[in-house]
Order: C-alpha cells, then sequence, then structure tokens
C-alpha cells in the first residue's frame, strides 16, 4: 500500500462525518509541536546525508516513547546518528561498546564497599552508564546473553535493582542499540523477549549516489557541521504526552488489530501466514503500531493517524516480532513478504 502525506479527516480516519478529532487547543498544539519537529528533521538532515526513513522512524520511535534496534552494516553513520539525536533533542547521551567480556554492572552499575574517616563500613551505589536519556548500546550482539538482559528491566520498567535496592532512571529513557548484521561468528543473538522491548528495527541501507556524493564533499572538508539543539529533555517528554493525546479512529484501531492478529498462525486467516510463520506478534506489536502511527501523525502535521500510517511502519514494527519455521525458510520466505502480504490485507 503506497503512503500518503495528506491529513485524514471526518470519515476517512474512521471518525463521523463532519467530526473534529480534536479541539482547537490540541490542534493549536499539535502545528506548533509539528513545526519544531520539522526543525529537528532539518538540523539532523545537515549531519545525516541520505538516511531521511531511518531519522524519522527513529524520530517516530523516540515521541513515542519507545527504544530503537538499528541494524546495519558498519559506516552508515548509525553511531552518528545516535550521537546527533541525544544533541538535538536536549539529552544526556552515553554510550556503551558491546564486548563479550561486557559484565552486567558495567552497564547498571555496582555497588563498593567503602569505609568511613571513623572506620564505619557502608556500601555505596555507583552508577552505571544505563543512567542517562539516551543510551546507545553499540553492537548489542556482542554482548553476552548475562549482559543483555542487564538491560530488560531498564527498558520496560526505566528502573534498575542492584543489591535489593531500587534505582529509577532519568526521564525521559530510551535506548538505541546498533546491530552489524555481518560477521555473526562470535555474536549472541538477541532474545525474543528482549526483542520485543524494542519499538522499532530500523534496516539502514546505503544511501543514494546523490546523499553520498554531498556526504563525500562535507565531511572530508576542513570543517564539519555540528548539531544544535531544538528541543529540551522536558519539551521531549510533553512532546511524548501530546502523542498519547493524539485522537484515533475507529477505522486505524480494526487495521492494526486486523494486522496483527492475521500475523498469528494461531488466528491467521491468510493460508501463508499458516504455513510460514513459526510464531507471531503479540500484543505489544499493537500497541507500537498504536502509538507509533500517532507519532509519525504528528511528526508530519497531522490531527489524527491514518492507516497509511499503519502501512508504512508494519514493517519496523513487526520484522523483529515474527520469526519464520524451517520450510519457509528453506523455500526462500523471507519476513518482508510475509508483512507485505498482512499489509495487503487492510485493503
Amino acid at each position: 500500500m503506497a503512503t500518503t502525506e495528506t491529513a485524514p479527516t471526518g470519515s476517512a480516519a474512521g471518525f463521523p462525518a463532519g467530526a473534529q478529532p480534536q479541539g482547537g487547543d490540541l490542534g493549536a498544539e499539535i502545528e506548533g509541536l509539528s513545526k519544531r519537529l520539522g526543525q529537528v528533521k532539518a538540523n539532523i538532515g545537515q549531519i545525516i546525508f541520505g538516511q531521511e526513513e531511518t531519522v524519522e522512524q527513529s524520530l517516530i520511535s523516540i515521541l513515542a516513547g519507545g527504544h530503537v534496534l538499528l541494524i546495519g552494516v558498519p559506516g552508515l553513520a548509525k553511531t552518528r546518528l545516535v550521537d546527533c539525536l541525544g544533541k538535538v533533542l536536549g539529552l544526556d547521551a552515553k554510550r556503551v561498546q558491546c564486548t563479550p567480556d561486557l559484565m552486567p554492572a558495567d552497564i547498571i552499575g555496582s555497588e563498593v564497599l567503602e569505609e568511613s574517616d571513623s572506620g564505619k563500613r557502608a556500601f555505596r551505589f555507583i552508577k552505571g552508564p544505563v543512567f542517562s536519556q539516551l543510551l546507545m548500546a553499540d553492537e548489542i550482539n556482542r554482548a553476552s546473553p548475562r549482559t543483555q538482559s542487564a538491560l530488560l528491566q531498564a527498558m520496560q520498567e526505566h528502573k534498575v535493582s542492584v543489591g535489593g535496592q531500587t534505582h529509577p532512571l532519568p526521564q525521559p529513557f530510551h535506548v538505541l542499540a546498533t546491530q552489524n548484521p555481518l560477521e555473526q561468528e562470535g555474536t549472541y543473538p538477541l532474545p525474543e523477549a528482549q526483542l520485543d522491548r524494542f519499538l522499532l528495527q530500523i534496516d539502514v541501507h546505503y544511501p543514494s549516489i546523490e546523499a553520498e556524493r554531498q556526504m563525500l564533499i562535507v565531511t572530508t572538508g576542513s570543517s564539519d557541521a555540528e548539531a544544535a539543539t531544538v528541543l529540551s529533555a522536558s519539551e521531549l517528554m510533553a512532546a511524548q504526552r501530546l502523542v498519547r493525546r493524539i485522537p484515533i479512529g475507529d477505522k486505524v484501531v480494526e487495521a492494526i488489530l486486523r494486522l496483527v492478529r492475521a500475523g498469528r498462525p494461531e488466528t491467521s486467516e491468510i493460508d501463508e501466514v499458516k504455513k510460514a510463520l513459526a510464531w507471531g506478534p503479540g500484543p505489544r506489536a499493537g500497541q507500537a503500531l498504536m502509538l507509533a502511527s500517532r507519532a509519525r501523525a504528528l511528526l508530519q502535521g497531522r490531527y489524527s493517524p491514518s492507516i497509511d500510517d499503519v502501512a508504512a511502519l508494519a514493517h519496523p514494527v513487526l520484522r523483529h516480532r515474527i520469526a519464520l519455521n524451517y520450510g519457509a525458510r528453506a523455500e526462500g520466505v523471507t519476513l518482508g513478504n510475509i508483512i507485505d502480504r498482512l499489509i495487503g490485507q487492510l485493503g
């Protein structure tokens, strides 16, 4: 299904004909914030070349309050994108380079025993890099399963537990993890439970020839552009609250339910899906589509999401939440084929 940038109105968005899906104050907030977000995209575009879709989907995920898994070969500016997002959005950003010998305490932090001048001993918690607003986990699949699991509680509950004590994380909190699809020797694939915590899986592709030409000229000169801060952390959190206030029509809700449930072999009425998938998306997929569709509408200055938003976000929402069985892989079926089939049944 081809996507469109036109704003859905009335019954096209699932609202009664002639109805206004938002009040005047909400509409003004959406228009004002959309202009600010346009500045954010323009600012990032001066640093990151030829990755418009990647930038947009990353912003959608952050606006929706989620985490991002970036997958691409080396040299596609994944690390630079995370640095740029932290700067432009006014977030405290930290980076962890994942390696097989990385320990959970290297991410979360640890308790150390200290002795005061009076001889009294007590444990003091030293915070790890997870205590940031934007954590970049570089090459997350190179960390051991034990270390990967250290991020589970942080990603889901925005807090960590050490020594029987719970420590809340800064707000907002987002994990942007990168993964290299090459050189899989010595890596540890992320378990399904952790993959499900990522709102979107974004596949980063090579830039167009025009974008790559511009990148060569700009990045090899005597000076390099620097990102400027456009939003603050508090403004970003206000934008995330606004996303949840954006109304969503009944038709869009039904499209999300139809898409997600059609992707489950147990409930699907599509023969290809029943035959090809080992398991389908859980309820978090529907939640992700609801929030991401709202965030996409806000980013593009529209008052409510449409079915086209659902179709446009189906791939990054579903591709890490479904799995092919052995027979389908042997026949050359891809996840992209299955997701395209699911989008096609939306009409």
